[in-house]
């Protein structure tokens, strides 16, 4: 054997554990769900015994026996009321204060920042979860590295690296790929980007068909399907590494009571069903549901009886592998900067726990330094 060849083979052995690890990590599967426009995080996670929140939000704010008291200071809105046997059961973990350095308050560019997990002035092309598939892959085997449920964005998916999908369920992407055609591609980006990956993914993704009878009795509505699709793509035994989820309409600038509630409401009955339908196949221990926002809304209400574009807030973490309680730092209602909250914990932070903790990855390499991991898991 040549000395090239030699120390080619020495190098491949070497990585061939590691890789043979990460691949084999990709059987925990990550959800992530998006809450399209920000979220206000402060009456989602309600500091109740803070004064300064009441006469911040005198119409707004949660009245102290109406929340579902979490500790002497913290409570939830009663609408996640759905979420309470998973917090009893140390399942579910809350992150307070997650955002990142110089703000930005734009939709699209924040929205970009937590998608890419660039710094507030940094642009980069593609998704966080993208560049981590790139730089270890997922295994040819699985049906796809990632899969986008309702709507043709990828969000942290995209990227040219990830073999990831857009799709509104199993049965329309099949349709889609089907009838692809390079001049329908140019009329349509979800379909010109299953051409792209099609080599790739399309024999695969033959096995996305959703035919698990789940006993589980999903929600109604665009999101409970999107929840069913998403168990239907956890059962799904070709293997997928990612899917997310997205739930819109938390922009509030106006009336906000009353269409928050509704939003929490179908975000807890959700998370609810998924954790029922992923228990049901035994995927409940290998599963990590995480959920993100653009940004979170100001600790002052409006004169409109709604919240205006603010920075931090507050987060969920379940999975039967959970830490559950309360992470984080509690929001600083008389410290704030120029009217918004403080973060406390770098929302790449929250990425590295899943990098790192959850599938056993260089997260310094996908998100370009060191950021520290949240203690928000058992040992995996």
């Amino acid at each position: 054997m040549k000395r090239r060849e030699f120390l080619a083979a020495s190098v491949a052995a070497l990585l061939a554990p590691r890789l043979a690890f990460a691949q084999d990590a990709y059987r925990r599967l990550l959800i992530l769900v998006e809450l399209k426009g920000g979220n206000d995080g402060l009456n989602t996670v309600v500091p109740f015994a803070d004064a300064r929140y009441y006469s911040l939000r005198p119409r707004l704010a949660l009245k102290r026996d109406e929340v579902l008291q979490l500790d002497e200071r913290t409570g939830l809105h009663p609408a996640l009321q759905p979420l309470l046997p998973l917090w009893q059961s140390g399942e579910l973990a809350v992150v307070q204060g997650l955002g990142y350095p110089l703000p930005n308050l734009s939709h699209f560019r924040s929205i970009e920042i937590w998608d890419t997990a660039s710094r507030s002035d940094q642009y980069l092309g593609d998704g966080w979860l993208g560049r981590a598939f790139a730089a270890s892959p997922v295994p040819q085997a699985f049906a796809a590295d990632g899969v986008s449920v309702g709507g043709a964005d990828l969000g942290p998916l995209g990227g040219n690296g990830a073999r990831a999908i857009a799709l509104n369920d199993p049965e329309s992407f099949l349709r889609q790929a089907r009838l692809a055609n390079p001049s329908g591609a140019k009329r349509n980006a979800a379909l010109a980007h299953i051409l792209k990956v099609e080599s790739d993914i399309v024999q695969a993704a033959s096995h996305l068909n959703g035919n698990t009878a789940f006993r589980t009795e999903f929600p109604r509505g665009a999101f409970g399907n999107a929840v069913r699709t998403a168990a239907q793509l956890a059962a799904n035994p070709a293997g997928i590494a990612a899917i997310r989820l997205s739930l819109g309409g938390f922009d509030t600038h106006q009336n906000q009571p009353g269409p928050h509630a509704r939003l929490l409401g179908e975000l807890a009955a959700g998370i609810a069903a998924l954790k029922s339908a992923l228990a049901e196949i035994g995927r409940w221990d290998s599963t990590l549901l995480l959920t993100y926002a653009e940004f979170g809304r100001r600790p002052q209400e409006n004169a409109s009886m709604g919240t205006d574009h603010g920075t931090a807030s507050a987060h969920f973490v379940a999975g039967g592998r959970v830490r559950g309680g309360l992470h984080g730092g509690l929001p600083q209602l008389a410290d704030t900067d120029g009217g918004n909250l403080r973060f406390s914990v770098d929302f790449r932070s929250l990425y590295a726990t899943v990098l790192e903790r959850w599938w056993g990855l260089d997260a310094a390499r996908t998100l370009g330094g060191r950021f520290a991991p949240i203690e928000l898991l058992k040992q995996v």
